[in-house]
Protein backbone atom coordinates (compact mmCIF):
# COMPACT_ATOMS: atom_id res chain seq x y z
CA UNK A 1 0.00 0.00 0.00
CA UNK A 2 1.12 3.18 -0.90
CA UNK A 3 1.43 6.05 2.01
CA UNK A 4 -0.82 8.58 1.72
CA UNK A 5 -0.05 12.64 0.22
CA UNK A 6 0.17 13.60 3.41
CA UNK A 7 2.44 11.40 4.75
CA UNK A 8 6.43 11.78 4.53
CA UNK A 9 9.66 9.97 5.48
CA UNK A 10 10.27 12.25 8.57
CA UNK A 11 8.24 15.22 9.12
CA UNK A 12 8.88 18.66 8.29
CA UNK A 13 8.30 19.87 11.83
CA UNK A 14 7.59 18.35 15.27
CA UNK A 15 3.46 19.03 15.34
CA UNK A 16 2.33 19.86 18.52
CA UNK A 17 1.46 17.13 21.06
CA UNK A 18 -2.24 16.85 22.11
CA UNK A 19 -2.53 16.61 26.17
CA UNK A 20 -5.44 14.42 26.89
CA UNK A 21 -5.75 14.09 30.62
CA UNK A 22 -7.73 11.11 30.49
CA UNK A 23 -5.44 8.93 27.93
CA UNK A 24 -2.27 9.65 30.47
CA UNK A 25 -3.82 8.81 33.43
CA UNK A 26 -5.21 5.78 31.53
CA UNK A 27 -1.70 5.06 30.44
CA UNK A 28 0.85 6.31 32.67
CA UNK A 29 2.17 3.42 33.64
CA UNK A 30 6.01 2.60 34.72
CA UNK A 31 8.70 1.96 31.40
CA UNK A 32 12.20 3.01 30.61
CA UNK A 33 13.31 5.97 29.07
CA UNK A 34 14.69 4.13 26.20
CA UNK A 35 18.49 5.74 26.12
CA UNK A 36 19.37 2.45 24.88
CA UNK A 37 17.90 -1.15 24.17
CA UNK A 38 17.88 -3.44 25.93
CA UNK A 39 18.07 -1.03 28.94
CA UNK A 40 21.07 -1.02 31.23
CA UNK A 41 19.11 -3.21 33.67
CA UNK A 42 19.34 -6.20 31.03
CA UNK A 43 23.18 -5.98 31.22
CA UNK A 44 25.12 -8.86 32.83
CA UNK A 45 28.37 -9.26 34.22
CA UNK A 46 29.86 -11.95 31.87
CA UNK A 47 30.49 -9.56 29.52
CA UNK A 48 33.93 -8.57 30.43
CA UNK A 49 36.75 -6.43 29.09
CA UNK A 50 37.90 -9.56 27.25
CA UNK A 51 34.65 -8.80 25.31
CA UNK A 52 35.18 -5.15 24.94
CA UNK A 53 38.37 -5.13 23.60
CA UNK A 54 37.71 -7.89 21.01
CA UNK A 55 34.74 -5.56 19.89
CA UNK A 56 36.63 -2.47 19.94
CA UNK A 57 39.62 -4.51 17.65
CA UNK A 58 36.96 -5.04 15.06
CA UNK A 59 34.72 -2.25 15.41
CA UNK A 60 35.75 -1.14 11.27
CA UNK A 61 35.87 -4.35 9.42
CA UNK A 62 34.24 -4.00 6.24
CA UNK A 63 35.87 -0.42 5.60
CA UNK A 64 33.11 1.62 7.46
CA UNK A 65 35.05 4.03 9.76
CA UNK A 66 32.67 5.21 12.78
CA UNK A 67 34.03 8.29 14.67
CA UNK A 68 33.69 7.76 18.26
CA UNK A 69 32.02 9.94 21.06
CA UNK A 70 33.23 10.23 24.04
CA UNK A 71 31.44 10.31 27.70
CA UNK A 72 33.30 11.20 30.56
CA UNK A 73 31.54 11.17 33.98
CA UNK A 74 32.77 13.42 36.96
CA UNK A 75 30.86 12.67 40.05
CA UNK A 76 31.64 14.58 42.37
CA UNK A 77 29.17 17.35 43.85
CA UNK A 78 29.90 19.65 47.25
CA UNK A 79 26.35 19.76 48.23
CA UNK A 80 23.25 17.48 47.65
CA UNK A 81 20.19 18.07 45.75
CA UNK A 82 17.54 15.66 47.10
CA UNK A 83 15.96 15.12 43.91
CA UNK A 84 19.14 13.63 42.30
CA UNK A 85 19.25 10.36 41.12
CA UNK A 86 22.34 10.10 39.34
CA UNK A 87 25.84 8.84 40.52
CA UNK A 88 27.40 11.07 42.67
CA UNK A 89 30.19 11.67 45.44
CA UNK A 90 28.94 14.37 47.86
CA UNK A 91 32.24 15.79 48.99
CA UNK A 92 33.72 19.32 49.82
CA UNK A 93 36.93 17.54 49.95
CA UNK A 94 38.54 18.99 46.60
CA UNK A 95 42.14 16.42 46.73
CA UNK A 96 39.08 13.61 45.81
CA UNK A 97 39.11 15.46 42.59
CA UNK A 98 42.37 15.35 41.78
CA UNK A 99 43.34 11.49 42.74
CA UNK A 100 40.25 10.82 40.47
CA UNK A 101 41.89 12.69 37.42
CA UNK A 102 45.11 10.65 37.45
CA UNK A 103 42.74 7.75 37.41
CA UNK A 104 40.63 8.74 34.14
CA UNK A 105 44.26 9.23 32.84
CA UNK A 106 44.63 5.75 33.25
CA UNK A 107 42.09 4.95 31.48
CA UNK A 108 42.07 7.02 28.87
CA UNK A 109 45.70 5.37 28.13
CA UNK A 110 43.56 2.00 27.99
CA UNK A 111 40.99 3.01 26.02
CA UNK A 112 43.15 5.08 23.53
CA UNK A 113 45.56 2.22 22.62
CA UNK A 114 42.00 0.38 21.64
CA UNK A 115 41.89 3.26 19.05
CA UNK A 116 45.32 4.03 18.04
CA UNK A 117 44.57 5.60 14.31
CA UNK A 118 41.69 5.72 14.53
CA UNK A 119 40.48 8.01 16.71
CA UNK A 120 38.31 11.16 15.29
CA UNK A 121 35.87 11.92 18.40
CA UNK A 122 33.09 14.51 16.91
CA UNK A 123 31.49 13.97 19.95
CA UNK A 124 32.53 15.29 23.73
CA UNK A 125 30.07 15.34 26.53
CA UNK A 126 31.18 16.04 30.23
CA UNK A 127 28.19 14.93 32.64
CA UNK A 128 28.07 14.03 36.57
CA UNK A 129 27.67 14.75 39.20
CA UNK A 130 29.03 18.03 38.91
CA UNK A 131 31.48 18.47 36.12
CA UNK A 132 32.60 22.30 36.88
CA UNK A 133 32.98 21.11 40.79
CA UNK A 134 36.98 20.81 38.76
CA UNK A 135 38.66 24.13 39.28
CA UNK A 136 39.38 25.84 35.63
CA UNK A 137 42.90 24.26 35.99
CA UNK A 138 41.72 20.54 36.55
CA UNK A 139 39.44 21.43 33.56
CA UNK A 140 41.99 22.20 31.34
CA UNK A 141 44.38 18.82 32.30
CA UNK A 142 41.89 16.74 31.48
CA UNK A 143 40.85 18.61 28.13
CA UNK A 144 44.49 18.51 27.46
CA UNK A 145 44.66 14.23 28.42
CA UNK A 146 42.07 13.57 26.06
CA UNK A 147 43.47 15.96 23.12
CA UNK A 148 47.04 14.53 23.58
CA UNK A 149 45.03 10.80 22.86
CA UNK A 150 41.80 11.37 20.67
CA UNK A 151 41.54 13.64 17.80
CA UNK A 152 38.94 16.05 18.24
CA UNK A 153 37.00 17.28 15.17
CA UNK A 154 37.09 21.25 14.51
CA UNK A 155 33.77 20.44 13.44
CA UNK A 156 32.80 18.44 16.76
CA UNK A 157 30.16 19.08 19.44
CA UNK A 158 31.51 19.75 22.76
CA UNK A 159 29.09 19.73 25.71
CA UNK A 160 29.53 20.08 29.63
CA UNK A 161 26.95 19.76 31.96
CA UNK A 162 27.08 23.36 34.83
CA UNK A 163 25.80 24.06 37.66
CA UNK A 164 25.01 28.06 37.99
CA UNK A 165 26.00 28.42 41.08
CA UNK A 166 29.15 27.05 40.96
CA UNK A 167 30.49 29.07 37.46
CA UNK A 168 31.13 32.88 36.90
CA UNK A 169 32.00 34.55 33.84
CA UNK A 170 35.61 33.65 33.76
CA UNK A 171 34.73 30.04 33.74
CA UNK A 172 32.78 30.03 30.41
CA UNK A 173 35.41 31.60 28.84
CA UNK A 174 37.81 29.16 30.31
CA UNK A 175 35.23 26.42 28.85
CA UNK A 176 35.16 27.97 25.66
CA UNK A 177 38.65 28.72 25.05
CA UNK A 178 38.83 24.33 25.61
CA UNK A 179 36.66 24.34 22.86
CA UNK A 180 33.44 23.59 24.81
CA UNK A 181 30.38 24.86 22.62
CA UNK A 182 27.42 23.16 24.01
CA UNK A 183 26.05 23.36 28.10
CA UNK A 184 23.39 22.46 29.71
CA UNK A 185 22.40 24.42 32.92
CA UNK A 186 20.44 22.16 35.91
CA UNK A 187 17.84 25.17 37.15
CA UNK A 188 14.92 22.52 37.96
CA UNK A 189 12.52 25.74 39.50
CA UNK A 190 13.31 29.44 40.33
CA UNK A 191 10.77 29.54 43.12
CA UNK A 192 12.24 30.12 46.70
CA UNK A 193 10.08 27.39 48.39
CA UNK A 194 10.83 24.57 45.92
CA UNK A 195 14.41 25.32 45.65
CA UNK A 196 14.75 24.77 50.23
CA UNK A 197 12.79 22.05 49.86
CA UNK A 198 15.21 20.19 47.47
CA UNK A 199 18.16 21.79 48.82
CA UNK A 200 19.09 23.60 45.88
CA UNK A 201 19.13 27.56 46.40
CA UNK A 202 19.69 29.11 42.91
CA UNK A 203 18.58 32.64 42.00
CA UNK A 204 17.46 33.66 38.44
CA UNK A 205 20.69 35.99 37.67
CA UNK A 206 22.80 33.05 38.82
CA UNK A 207 21.66 31.47 35.95
CA UNK A 208 21.30 34.49 33.04
CA UNK A 209 24.76 35.60 33.95
CA UNK A 210 25.89 31.97 32.85
CA UNK A 211 23.25 31.92 29.50
CA UNK A 212 24.75 35.87 29.05
CA UNK A 213 28.36 34.58 29.48
CA UNK A 214 28.06 31.61 27.46
CA UNK A 215 26.51 34.27 24.33
CA UNK A 216 29.62 36.06 24.52
CA UNK A 217 31.96 33.53 24.25
CA UNK A 218 30.50 31.77 21.30
CA UNK A 219 28.68 28.79 22.65
CA UNK A 220 26.23 27.20 19.70
CA UNK A 221 23.80 25.80 22.27
CA UNK A 222 22.39 26.32 25.63
CA UNK A 223 20.19 23.99 27.47
CA UNK A 224 18.16 24.30 30.95
CA UNK A 225 17.16 21.49 32.74
CA UNK A 226 13.40 21.56 34.37
CA UNK A 227 11.93 19.69 36.64
CA UNK A 228 8.19 18.85 37.14
CA UNK A 229 6.54 17.28 40.26
CA UNK A 230 9.04 18.54 42.61
CA UNK A 231 7.77 19.14 46.84
CA UNK A 232 5.72 22.64 46.53
CA UNK A 233 5.69 23.37 43.27
CA UNK A 234 1.88 24.94 42.32
CA UNK A 235 0.79 25.72 39.14
CA UNK A 236 1.22 29.27 39.54
CA UNK A 237 4.44 28.89 41.08
CA UNK A 238 5.76 26.68 37.99
CA UNK A 239 3.86 29.55 35.34
CA UNK A 240 6.94 32.06 37.21
CA UNK A 241 9.34 29.43 36.17
CA UNK A 242 8.19 29.24 32.94
CA UNK A 243 8.04 32.74 32.17
CA UNK A 244 11.67 33.86 33.21
CA UNK A 245 12.69 30.75 31.64
CA UNK A 246 11.38 31.63 28.30
CA UNK A 247 12.72 34.96 29.28
CA UNK A 248 16.16 33.45 29.53
CA UNK A 249 15.77 32.37 25.64
CA UNK A 250 17.51 29.14 25.57
CA UNK A 251 18.03 27.05 22.78
CA UNK A 252 16.61 23.73 24.65
CA UNK A 253 14.62 22.82 27.39
CA UNK A 254 14.52 19.63 28.92
CA UNK A 255 11.77 18.75 31.15
CA UNK A 256 11.97 16.06 33.28
CA UNK A 257 9.48 14.52 35.74
CA UNK A 258 10.36 13.99 39.08
CA UNK A 259 10.21 10.35 40.03
CA UNK A 260 9.53 9.59 43.55
CA UNK A 261 11.94 6.36 44.07
CA UNK A 262 13.81 7.01 48.30
CA UNK A 263 13.42 3.23 48.40
CA UNK A 264 16.59 3.33 45.73
CA UNK A 265 17.83 6.64 45.83
CA UNK A 266 18.82 7.76 49.54
CA UNK A 267 19.22 11.25 49.17
CA UNK A 268 15.33 11.20 48.19
CA UNK A 269 14.39 10.30 51.97
CA UNK A 270 14.91 14.09 52.43
CA UNK A 271 11.86 14.83 50.58
CA UNK A 272 8.89 15.34 52.77
CA UNK A 273 6.46 13.09 50.43
CA UNK A 274 3.38 15.41 51.72
CA UNK A 275 4.86 18.14 50.10
CA UNK A 276 4.69 16.45 46.84
CA UNK A 277 2.10 17.92 44.26
CA UNK A 278 -1.03 15.70 43.95
CA UNK A 279 -1.13 13.39 41.04
CA UNK A 280 -3.66 15.67 39.30
CA UNK A 281 -1.62 19.09 40.15
CA UNK A 282 1.30 17.37 38.73
CA UNK A 283 -0.51 16.82 35.05
CA UNK A 284 -1.93 20.17 35.21
CA UNK A 285 1.91 21.60 35.89
CA UNK A 286 3.08 19.41 32.82
CA UNK A 287 0.54 20.65 30.95
CA UNK A 288 0.94 24.34 31.51
CA UNK A 289 4.60 23.46 30.45
CA UNK A 290 3.91 22.31 27.48
CA UNK A 291 1.54 24.81 26.62
CA UNK A 292 3.68 27.89 27.47
CA UNK A 293 7.16 26.33 25.72
CA UNK A 294 4.95 25.35 22.41
CA UNK A 295 3.45 29.17 22.47
CA UNK A 296 6.62 30.37 22.78
CA UNK A 297 7.67 28.90 19.60
CA UNK A 298 9.58 25.50 21.23
CA UNK A 299 9.00 22.64 19.13
CA UNK A 300 8.32 19.46 21.34
CA UNK A 301 11.33 17.08 20.03
CA UNK A 302 9.93 14.32 22.38
CA UNK A 303 10.19 12.22 25.75
CA UNK A 304 10.82 15.61 27.85
CA UNK A 305 12.85 17.86 25.54
CA UNK A 306 12.03 20.95 23.15
CA UNK A 307 13.88 22.84 21.32
CA UNK A 308 13.96 26.10 18.93
CA UNK A 309 13.10 25.81 15.27
CA UNK A 310 16.91 26.43 14.28
CA UNK A 311 18.57 24.49 17.12
CA UNK A 312 20.75 21.31 15.46
CA UNK A 313 18.10 18.78 17.69
CA UNK A 314 15.30 20.07 15.63
CA UNK A 315 17.00 20.34 12.24
CA UNK A 316 18.50 16.64 12.86
CA UNK A 317 14.82 15.56 13.87
CA UNK A 318 13.47 17.04 10.43
CA UNK A 319 16.16 15.23 8.13
CA UNK A 320 15.81 12.08 9.75
CA UNK A 321 19.42 11.92 11.26
CA UNK A 322 17.60 12.46 15.02
CA UNK A 323 19.07 9.47 17.61
CA UNK A 324 18.73 8.68 21.06
CA UNK A 325 21.62 7.73 23.86
CA UNK A 326 22.59 7.76 27.32
CA UNK A 327 22.48 11.25 27.47
CA UNK A 328 19.08 11.62 25.90
CA UNK A 329 18.22 12.76 22.09
CA UNK A 330 21.53 13.09 19.93
CA UNK A 331 22.32 14.01 16.71
CA UNK A 332 24.76 11.77 16.18
CA UNK A 333 23.88 8.31 15.39
CA UNK A 334 27.18 7.20 13.98
CA UNK A 335 29.19 7.42 16.53
CA UNK A 336 30.62 4.53 18.39
CA UNK A 337 30.15 5.98 22.36
CA UNK A 338 33.55 5.74 24.61
CA UNK A 339 32.17 5.76 28.57
CA UNK A 340 35.09 7.25 30.95
CA UNK A 341 34.91 7.54 34.21
CA UNK A 342 33.33 5.95 37.16
CA UNK A 343 29.68 4.24 36.09
CA UNK A 344 30.23 5.69 32.27
CA UNK A 345 28.19 3.78 29.40
CA UNK A 346 29.86 2.88 26.20
CA UNK A 347 29.05 1.73 22.91
CA UNK A 348 31.01 0.03 20.53
CA UNK A 349 29.44 -2.04 17.55
CA UNK A 350 26.34 -3.92 18.95
CA UNK A 351 27.62 -4.12 22.33
CA UNK A 352 27.38 -1.52 25.15
CA UNK A 353 29.81 -1.86 28.41
CA UNK A 354 29.33 -0.15 31.59
CA UNK A 355 31.80 0.68 34.27
CA UNK A 356 32.11 0.25 37.87
CA UNK A 357 29.59 2.11 39.41
CA UNK A 358 31.28 2.51 42.74
CA UNK A 359 34.71 4.58 43.23
CA UNK A 360 36.61 1.68 44.67
CA UNK A 361 36.32 -1.11 42.34
CA UNK A 362 36.80 1.07 39.25
CA UNK A 363 40.22 2.26 40.69
CA UNK A 364 41.32 -1.39 41.91
CA UNK A 365 40.56 -2.13 38.42
CA UNK A 366 42.74 0.28 36.98
CA UNK A 367 45.33 0.18 39.52
CA UNK A 368 45.37 -3.45 38.44
CA UNK A 369 45.93 -2.25 34.67
CA UNK A 370 42.43 -3.26 33.71
CA UNK A 371 39.47 -1.51 31.69
CA UNK A 372 36.86 -1.17 34.79
CA UNK A 373 34.33 -2.79 32.57
CA UNK A 374 31.61 -3.98 35.33
CA UNK A 375 28.98 -5.45 32.76
CA UNK A 376 27.92 -5.35 29.61
CA UNK A 377 25.56 -6.49 26.65
CA UNK A 378 26.10 -8.26 22.87
CA UNK A 379 23.27 -7.51 21.38
CA UNK A 380 21.27 -10.66 19.40
CA UNK A 381 19.46 -9.84 16.05
CA UNK A 382 16.33 -9.28 17.80
CA UNK A 383 17.59 -6.84 20.34
CA UNK A 384 19.29 -4.51 17.21
CA UNK A 385 16.21 -4.75 14.95
CA UNK A 386 14.11 -3.55 17.57
CA UNK A 387 16.26 -1.13 18.99
CA UNK A 388 16.37 -0.07 15.65
CA UNK A 389 12.29 -0.05 15.61
CA UNK A 390 12.55 1.77 18.77
CA UNK A 391 14.55 4.68 17.73
CA UNK A 392 12.64 5.25 14.93
CA UNK A 393 8.96 5.76 17.10
CA UNK A 394 10.96 7.65 19.97
CA UNK A 395 13.28 9.81 17.52
CA UNK A 396 10.37 10.53 14.82
CA UNK A 397 6.70 9.16 15.80
CA UNK A 398 6.67 7.16 12.64
CA UNK A 399 8.11 3.90 11.60
CA UNK A 400 7.98 2.78 7.97
CA UNK A 401 8.39 -1.05 7.45
CA UNK A 402 9.88 -1.09 4.20
CA UNK A 403 13.74 -0.13 5.57
CA UNK A 404 13.43 -2.13 8.79
CA UNK A 405 12.28 -5.64 6.46
CA UNK A 406 15.43 -4.78 3.87
CA UNK A 407 17.90 -4.10 6.63
CA UNK A 408 16.76 -6.87 8.53
CA UNK A 409 15.67 -9.09 6.13
CA UNK A 410 12.37 -10.12 7.94
CA UNK A 411 8.46 -9.58 7.37
CA UNK A 412 7.41 -6.66 9.24
CA UNK A 413 3.90 -8.58 9.52
CA UNK A 414 4.84 -12.08 10.25
CA UNK A 415 7.46 -10.98 12.64
CA UNK A 416 5.49 -8.23 14.91
CA UNK A 417 2.40 -9.94 14.58
CA UNK A 418 1.44 -10.02 18.25
CA UNK A 419 3.04 -6.65 18.80
CA UNK A 420 0.99 -5.25 15.88
CA UNK A 421 -2.49 -7.25 17.57
CA UNK A 422 -1.45 -5.25 21.05
CA UNK A 423 -0.47 -2.27 18.95
CA UNK A 424 -4.38 -2.16 18.08
CA UNK A 425 -6.00 -1.33 21.28
CA UNK A 426 -3.49 1.76 21.45
CA UNK A 427 -4.85 2.51 18.17
CA UNK A 428 -8.17 2.22 19.20
CA UNK A 429 -8.01 4.89 22.13
CA UNK A 430 -6.07 7.49 19.29
CA UNK A 431 -2.53 6.69 20.26
CA UNK A 432 -1.24 5.71 17.06
CA UNK A 433 -2.28 5.11 13.00
CA UNK A 434 -1.44 1.77 11.25
CA UNK A 435 -1.63 0.97 7.75
CA UNK A 436 -0.09 -1.46 6.22
CA UNK A 437 3.57 -0.34 5.81
CA UNK A 438 3.25 2.17 8.49
CA UNK A 439 3.04 3.14 11.68
CA UNK A 440 2.47 7.29 13.16
CA UNK A 441 2.38 8.52 16.60
CA UNK A 442 -0.71 10.81 16.62
CA UNK A 443 -0.57 13.87 18.45
CA UNK A 444 -2.50 12.86 21.33
CA UNK A 445 -0.02 9.65 21.52
CA UNK A 446 3.28 11.75 21.15
CA UNK A 447 3.42 12.42 24.87
CA UNK A 448 3.08 8.29 25.91
CA UNK A 449 5.65 7.45 22.91
CA UNK A 450 7.31 5.53 25.64
CA UNK A 451 3.99 3.39 26.10
CA UNK A 452 4.23 2.90 22.30
CA UNK A 453 7.64 1.56 22.29
CA UNK A 454 7.01 -0.86 25.41
CA UNK A 455 4.99 -2.66 22.73
CA UNK A 456 8.22 -3.65 21.09
CA UNK A 457 10.27 -4.35 24.01
CA UNK A 458 10.57 -8.17 24.23
CA UNK A 459 12.23 -7.68 27.94
CA UNK A 460 8.54 -6.70 29.24
CA UNK A 461 7.04 -9.30 29.90
CA UNK A 462 4.80 -8.09 32.92
CA UNK A 463 3.64 -6.21 34.89
CA UNK A 464 5.30 -6.64 37.71
CA UNK A 465 9.14 -6.03 35.90
CA UNK A 466 7.52 -2.99 34.80
CA UNK A 467 7.70 -1.55 39.00
CA UNK A 468 11.60 -1.27 38.32
CA UNK A 469 10.72 1.75 36.09
CA UNK A 470 9.57 5.59 36.79
CA UNK A 471 6.20 6.71 35.61
CA UNK A 472 5.80 7.52 31.98
CA UNK A 473 4.66 10.72 32.83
Amino acid sequence: MQRSEHQTAFPSASPLPAFDAELIRRFDVSGPRYTSYPTADRFVEAYDEAAYRAWAAKRNIGGIRRPLSLYVHIPFCDTVCFYCACNKIITKNRRHAASYLGYLRKELDLQAALFAGDNEVRQLHFGGGTPTYLSDEQLGSLMQDIRSRFTLSPQGEYSIEIDPRKVGPHTVQVLAELGFNRMSLGVQDLDPQVQRAVNRIQSEAQTVAVIEAARTHGFRSVSLDLIYGLPKQTVAGFAHTLERVIAANPDRIALYNYAHLPHIFKTQRQINPAELPSADEKLQIFKLAIERLTAAGYLYIGMDHFAKPDDELAVAQRQGRLHRNFQGYSTHAGCDLVGLGVSAIGMIGPTYAQNHRALRDYCEALDDGRLPIMRGLELSADDLLRRAVIQALICHFELSFEPIESGYLIDFHRYFQRELEALRELERWGLVTIEDDWIGVTPRGRLLVRHVCMVFDKYLQSDLQRTRYSKVI
